[in-house]
C-alpha cells in the first residue's frame, strides 16, 4: 500500500507491514433499556457480566462476525484461558441469545431484555428512527476490551492486474466524500483526520476505546468459532 494512503489515518488504524488500511470504524458497546438500568450501576470491563447480577440480562449475538471479531480480540489481548472462561461465564448466566445486533437492539428497546453486547450504529440508526425508543450506548471505559475498535479495511492484492483501479479505488475511499458518508449515512467512524462523526456521537478521541494488533484476528479464526460453540452460547 503507498504510504501515502497508508498516512492518512493512525498508525493504530493500518497495517503495521503496510498490507491494509482503516477506512471506517465501529465501537463494541453495551446497549441498555433507560427504562430498565440505572446508568450510574453500568459496569466498568465485559467481564463483570459474567457476575451472578447480570443473569439473564446481557443479550448476545454469537453467530454475528463482530461478535466473532470481538471474542477474537480478546484471544489475542487476554489469551484463550479467560476468553474461554469469558464465554462459559455468560453461557453460563443463561445470556440470551439473538441472530444479529438489529435484533438485539430491538428487543432491548422494547423492555424484552435490559442489556446487550452490539456495535455501537445498531442503536444510533434505531433513536434515528425512533427518538422516542428508551435505549442508549455504554463505552466501556479505561480501555476495556468491551468497547474494542473494529476496523473496515482495504487492501490491494499483489497479485491484481488492475492494481492501479485498485489504487484509485482506496484513495476515493479515503477522500473527504467518502469519509464523510461512512459518518453521515452509516453511522461509522471516519478514520481519516478532520473528517468528523455524526452529530450525538462522542468522537474517539473522547472514548477511551480499546484496539489490538488486526493482523493478527484472522489466526487460528477456527478455534474463535469453536470455542464459542464449546462455550454452548450458539445453541
Amino acid at each position: 500500500m503507498p504510504q501515502d494512503l497508508l498516512d492518512l489515518v493512525p498508525a493504530n488504524d493500518r497495517s503495521g507491514a503496510g498490507q491494509w488500511v482503516g477506512l471506517s470504524g465501529r465501537v463494541r458497546v453495551l446497549v441498555y433499556n433507560t427504562a430498565d438500568v440505572d446508568p450510574t450501576t453500568l459496569p466498568d470491563s465485559v467481564f463483570d457480566l459474567t457476575e451472578p447480577e447480570y443473569r439473564g440480562r446481557v443479550a448476545v449475538a454469537p453467530n454475528n462476525g463482530s461478535f466473532q471479531d470481538f471474542v477474537s480480540a480478546m484471544r489475542v489481548q487476554e489469551g484463550d484461558d479467560a476468553t474461554r472462561a469469558w464465554l462459559d461465564g455468560m453461557a453460563a448466566n443463561d445470556s440470551p441469545v439473538y441472530a444479529n445486533n438489529t435484533a438485539i437492539v430491538a428487543a432491548v428497546s422494547r423492555g424484552e431484555v435490559p442489556m446487550g453486547l452490539v456495535n455501537h450504529y445498531y442503536n444510533v440508526r434505531a433513536k434515528t428512527e425512533d427518538p422516542s425508543i428508551e435505549s442508549e450506548n455504554h463505552y466501556f471505559p479505561n480501555g476495556d476490551i468491551g468497547s474494542l475498535l473494529i476496523i473496515t479495511a482495504a487492501g490491494i492484492v499483489n497479485t491484481s492486474q488492475n492494481s492501479e483501479a485498485a489504487e484509485r479505488l482506496v484513495r476515493f475511499l479515503l477522500s473527504p466524500e467518502a469519509q464523510e458518508y461512512f459518518a453521515t449515512e452509516t453511522d461509522e467512524y471516519p478514520l481519516v483526520a478532520g473528517v468528523q462523526p455524526v452529530d450525538g456521537l462522542p468522537s474517539l478521541e473522547s472514548l477511551d476505546v480499546d484496539t489490538v494488533d488486526f493482523d493478527q484476528l484472522g489466526v487460528e479464526f477456527r478455534t474463535t468459532l469453536e470455542m464459542i460453540a464449546a462455550s454452548g452460547l450458539d445453541d
